[in-house]
């Protein structure tokens, strides 16, 4: 089994990224700008806002976070998304999810400029990704098709499962795969018989944030093995069970370990396998960087 190491491809992409930056920035004067905007202190996304911000402060992007208090109202959220829309300085904008239930998040995701919409998630960047013709695809999707690329993994001809059908990952990934000449299947909480898929596929990718769900049964020999999930976990008897060891020190130190949705006893027969954490979470950091990069230089410079 060969581990698809996210983190270092994620490095090598950021290398890339910052060495373009540079480039263009001596030449034109001007630096790609990202905007996230966060409704409310939900922890994890507090967490991947700050990730985000930081690794587009070290490409020297012209990185800027709203922060919106978790009673704002629909209105004022869009009129701030819509102000954005109209700054020539900010090139991709983001709208952190989930968004508190009160607001209407797909209203909301349909306001970003499509141009300007970093994570792919507006209907037309949906629809241009469905038929192959998307210059940006969702950050998560795109992390995995980096990745495959990068090891030489070829989806031609493969039977690839996909167990979630949100919008996030498992949709779009699915129209990205069927692209390149892969034969898809989704699934989801009302799958019939999803043992019985899984055994059968060439490749799994799992993103339902169910910690351990797919078991060393459900997998045959040679799958490659993609996990979205991410899990935390504060308890002892889940991190030994659900973590990979590494993780067990660090549930001593900090008092929880992360998990993903694949049990780290599958992992022995894969033929490829990413792990968790270390795998797609920060090749969609990595992507979203990406994205930046590609919607800076078509909207603002016009290469």
């Amino acid at each position: 089994m060969i581990k698809l190491d996210g983190a270092a491809k994620a490095r090598k992409v950021r290398q890339e990224i910052q060495n373009e930056v540079k480039v263009l920035r001596e030449k034109y004067g001007e630096t790609p700008g990202l905007a996230v905007v966060i409704v409310g202190q939900d922890s994890a996304s507090q967490i991947y806002v700050r990730t985000k911000e930081k690794v587009s402060r070290r490409l020297n992007f012209n990185s800027r976070v709203l922060r919106m208090d978790p009673g704002v109202e629909q209105r004022k959220l869009l009129d701030s998304i819509r102000d954005l829309n109209g700054d020539r300085e900010v090139d991709g904008i983001l709208v952190q999810t989930p968004l508190p239930d009160r607001l209407n998040t797909w209203e909301v995701l349909d306001t970003i400029d499509p141009g300007k919409d970093v994570d792919g998630f507006h209907p037309c960047n949906l629809g241009l990704n469905l038929l192959g013709r998307a210059e940006i695809h969702p950050c998560t999707p795109a992390g995995i098709i980096r990745l495959l690329d990068e090891y030489g993994i070829s989806v031609e001809g493969l039977n690839v499962v996909i167990v979630g059908r949100s919008f996030i990952v498992g949709k779009p990934l699915a129209a990205m795969l069927t692209n390149r000449h892969g034969t898809v299947t989704i699934c989801h909480s009302r799958t019939r018989d999803l043992p019985v898929l899984l055994k059968r596929a060439d490749m799994i990718v799992s993103a339902v944030g169910k910690p351990g769900m797919i078991t060393e049964e459900m997998v045959r020999e040679g799958a490659i093995l993609v996990d979205v999930g991410i899990n935390y976990l504060t308890e002892e008897d889940q991190v030994q069970r659900y973590c990979s060891p590494s993780q067990l020190n660090k549930f001593r130190e900090k008092g929880y370990g992360i998990a993903g949705d694949i049990s780290p006893s599958a992992l022995h027969k894969s033929s490829y396998y990413t792990p968790v954490p270390g795998g797609i979470g920060k090749m969609t950091v990595a992507m979203l960087m990406d994205n930046t990069l590609t919607l800076f230089k078509k909207n603002r410079l016009g290469i």
